[in-house]
């Protein structure tokens, strides 16, 4: 071999080595440029993709505002994802970590939205309420002067009376298994813990009926009575006032 072809070969050689060595070094990305990324992705409406870049910068040794804000995009993900279980686990987890961060109140904001949006039927299990109640309050208690503070009012209303018609659903179901006792004792709480809802007035109602059914008329009538004042314009005046006759005061 001449030199000349000797030199080409070796030349070519040290090429296709350096391709090689270019196509295997990886490419480095800062904290920063996964966060960028994460963004990009969560306004293409990329949730789980986005979170596997916010993933990416709490991973990396980023300084520590940019990784409190990974927590919360990725928390913010899984919400906007419909993933309320995850979301909720994210928002408290930051708030644990964080308790005086200035986006706290936020947290606990959407912790509450998490559970409310998980609120189903009055027949079904309570906990997603329970829950948004338990927030909410938190929350009205910590911030009372939120820019959210009047939302989660509103939503605290709500939720206190899903709850309520929960127990009216449940005293319901006792009454027509005439387990009287059983009914009039899931009224009565009911009555004393939330007394000017105005879904009181089928608590009222069935509270009423199930003292007369059981044999006390007196207290019956007074119920059925107290039905009429505070709600006269209730739909359920008519049946009240049948069962009133039915079981009239001699």
């Amino acid at each position: 071999m001449s030199f000349i072809r000797l030199h080409r070969a070796l030349c070519g050689t040290v090429f296709l080595l350096t391709l090689v060595g270019c196509a295997t070094t990886p490419v480095t990305k800062s904290p920063e440029d996964y966060f960028k990324e994460g963004e990009v992705l969560y306004q293409k409406k990329n949730y789980q993709e986005a979170i596997a870049q916010f993933k990416k910068v709490k991973e990396s040794d980023s300084s520590a505002d940019l990784t409190t804000k990974a927590e919360l995009k990725i928390a913010d993900a899984h919400f906007a994802d419909k993933n309320y279980i995850e979301a909720a686990a994210a928002y408290e987890g930051f708030r644990k970590l964080h308790p005086n961060h200035e986006m706290a109140p936020y947290a606990l904001y959407r912790l509450g939205l998490c559970y409310y949006n998980e609120i189903a039927g009055i027949d079904t299990d309570q906990t997603p309420v329970k829950n948004a109640v338990s927030a909410f309050e938190n929350f009205l208690k910590q911030y009372p002067s939120s820019e959210h503070a009047a939302e989660v009012r509103e939503k605290l209303t709500e939720c206190i009376t899903k709850q309520v018609q929960h127990e009216i659903y449940v005293g319901r179901f006792y009454y027509r298994s005439e387990k009287y006792q059983a009914a009039i004792k899931r009224l009565e709480e009911c009555l004393v813990r939330y007394p000017t809802l105005p879904v009181m007035d089928e608590a009222l109602l069935y509270l009423g009926k199930a003292y007369l059914e059981s044999g006390d008329k007196v207290k019956g009538h007074e119920v059925l009575d107290r039905l009429a004042k505070e709600f006269p314009a209730s739909k359920y005046l008519e049946e009240a006032g049948k069962f009133k006759r039915k079981y009239a005061l001699k």
